[in-house]
C-alpha cells in the first residue's frame, strides 16, 4: 500500500471524494491536504454555490463568522482540491459510482431538514421551521417563499438559531449595513408589521443553549422593547450564571415599538387553530396550562434528515459511527455523521481526527476514475465558475451591503458558464 502523500505510477497518492462543501466538507479536504499533498479531493454539492452553511445558514448580519470563507478559496486557488457544484448524489452520480471511483468518499452533506414539534396541531399553516425560514431570508435557490409571519409571531427555542431569527425579525433596515441581506428579504422584513415577537423555550433560563454574546447582542437593536420573564430556577455553575447574566442585562432594554419577550421553563403541548396558527397551549412548571396567541410559530428546536442519501439508514448501519467509518472506504463528517450538534469551529477539530483516520485507511487504485467520473456530468459549476458568480454579486452590492445574491439556480448556471460560452 502506498504511503499518505506518494503516487503510483505517477498518479496521485490517492482519490477522495467529499459530498457537501459546507465547512465540515471544506475543513476535511482542508487537514487532508495539508497531511498528503499528492491527493486528489473531490468537493461535490448539490448547489451551484461553495460553503453551504456559511452562505446559506449563517446570518447576513454576521460576517465574520463567514470570512473563515476566505480560508476555504486557498483549498481550491492553492491545494489543488477541485469543486463540483450543481451535482446531487444519487441523482446525478450514484453514490455506488463515487464510491467504485474514488478510494475514499466523505458523506458531510448536513442535514436540511427542520425537527417537528411532535404535538397535536404542528402541521397547520403558520408552524414553520427555522431551517425553512432561514433559507428562505438567504435567497437558497431552492427555498420555499418567504412567508406570512402576522403581528405577532412565536419562537420555540432555547439556542442561538432561535436567537438569530429573533435579531433578524427585530432590525430596522439600517442596522442591517454591511451585511449580505438581498433586497428582497429586506423589504420583506422592513414591511412585515411584526409587532410583538414571544420567544419561549422548555429549559430554566439558565441551561437555555443561547451564547450570552448573541443574548447581549440584542441590547444593542434600536426598536424593541425587550422583557425577560422567568429568570428563576437552575443557576449552578459559571455557564447559567453567564447566560443569567446577559438576560438580565437586556431585560427592560428599549422604548422602540417592537416588544420582545422571553419565557422558559413551558412545555408546548398543542398548536391551535383553524386556517392557520391561532396560538400554542403550554404547560407552566407548576401544571398550568397557559393559551399564549400568536400569529406564526417558528420552529427553532433542531434539524433532522430530509431525506438526503438515506442518512438515516447509513448511519443506523454504519460500522463505526462515532468515529465517522459507515463502511469500507465511506466516510460521515459534520452533521451528516453527529446529528445537529457543534458549531462550526467544531468540525475543524472532528476534521483532524477524521483525516487521520482516512489516511490511515486508504489503500490507493491507480485504476481508479477519481474525477474523470464527474467530468461529463451536464451543467457542472467547477471552481472558476463560482467565481464567476461570486465577482457578479459583490459587483451588484449596494453601497451598505457586501454582496447581491443571485438568488436563482437558471441565474447562477447562466453566469457561471459565461466565459465557457464565450470561448
Amino acid at each position: 500500500m502506498a504511503q499518505a502523500g506518494e503516487g503510483q505510477r505517477g498518479g496521485p497518492a490517492g482519490r477522495i471524494a467529499i459530498v457537501g462543501a459546507g465547512p465540515a466538507g471544506c475543513y476535511l479536504a482542508q487537514a487532508l491536504l495539508r497531511a498528503a499533498p499528492g491527493l486528489e479531493v473531490n468537493l461535490i454539492d448539490a448547489l451551484p454555490v461553495p460553503f453551504g452553511l456559511l452562505r446559506y445558514g449563517v446570518a447576513p448580519d454576521h460576517q465574520g463568522t463567514k470570512a473563515v470563507t476566505r480560508q476555504f478559496e486557498r483549498l481550491f486557488d492553492r491545494q489543488g482540491a477541485r469543486f463540483f457544484g450543481n451535482v446531487t448524489v444519487g441523482r446525478d452520480i450514484a453514490l455506488d459510482t463515487l464510491r467504485a471511483s474514488h478510494d475514499a468518499v466523505v458523506l458531510a452533506a448536513g442535514l436540511a431538514g427542520d425537527r417537528r414539534l411532535g404535538i397535536p396541531g404542528d402541521d397547520l399553516p403558520g408552524v414553520i421551521g427555522a431551517g425553512r425560514l432561514t433559507r428562505a431570508i438567504l435567497e437558497h435557490p431552492d427555498a420555499d417563499p418567504l412567508p406570512d409571519l402576522g403581528p405577532a409571531p412565536l419562537i420555540i427555542g432555547n439556542g442561538n438559531v432561535a436567537i438569530d431569527i429573533l435579531r433578524l425579525l427585530s432590525k430596522t433596515p439600517e442596522e442591517f449595513a454591511g451585511s449580505d441581506l438581498g433586497s428582497a428579504p429586506g423589504r420583506w422584513l422592513a414591511e412585515g408589521g411584526i409587532g410583538a415577537i414571544t420567544v419561549i423555550g422548555r429549559a430554566p433560563a439558565g441551561r437555555a443553549r443561547f451564547d450570552p454574546a448573541m443574548i447581549r447582542e440584542l441590547g444593542r437593536l434600536s426598536a424593541v422593547r425587550i422583557s425577560v420573564g422567568d429568570r428563576g430556577g437552575d443557576a449552578d455553575g459559571p455557564e447559567a450564571a453567564a447566560r443569567l447574566a446577559a438576560l438580565a442585562a437586556i431585560d427592560g432594554h428599549g422604548a422602540g415599538p417592537r416588544r420582545i419577550r422571553f419565557r422558559f421553563a413551558l412545555r408546548p403541548v398543542a398548536v391551535e387553530g383553524g386556517a392557520r396558527v391561532e396560538a400554542l397551549r403550554v404547560v407552566r412548571p407548576d401544571g398550568a396550562e397557559e393559551r399564549i396567541a400568536c400569529s406564526a410559530i417558528i420552529t427553532a428546536i433542531g434539524f433532522a434528515d430530509a431525506g438526503l442519501l438515506g442518512r438515516d439508514g447509513l448511519i443506523g448501519a454504519a460500522a463505526d459511527a462515532e468515529s465517522g467509518l459507515i463502511a469500507p472506504g465511506l466516510f460521515a463528517a459534520g452533521w451528516f455523521r453527529r446529528g445537529p450538534r457543534g458549531t462550526i469551529p467544531d468540525a475543524r477539530a472532528e476534521a483532524q481526527a477524521l483525516a487521520g483516520r482516512i489516511l490511515a485507511a486508504l489503500a490507493p487504485d491507480p485504476g481508479r476514475a477519481g474525477a474523470a467520473a464527474l467530468a461529463g456530468l451536464a451543467d457542472i459549476v467547477d471552481w472558476q465558475g463560482w467565481r464567476r458568480i461570486d465577482a457578479r454579486e459583490r459587483a451588484a452590492a449596494p453601497p451598505d451591503r457586501v454582496r447581491a445574491k443571485i438568488p436563482t439556480r437558471g441565474e447562477m448556471l447562466r453566469i457561471a458558464r459565461e466565459r465557457e460560452n464565450a470561448s
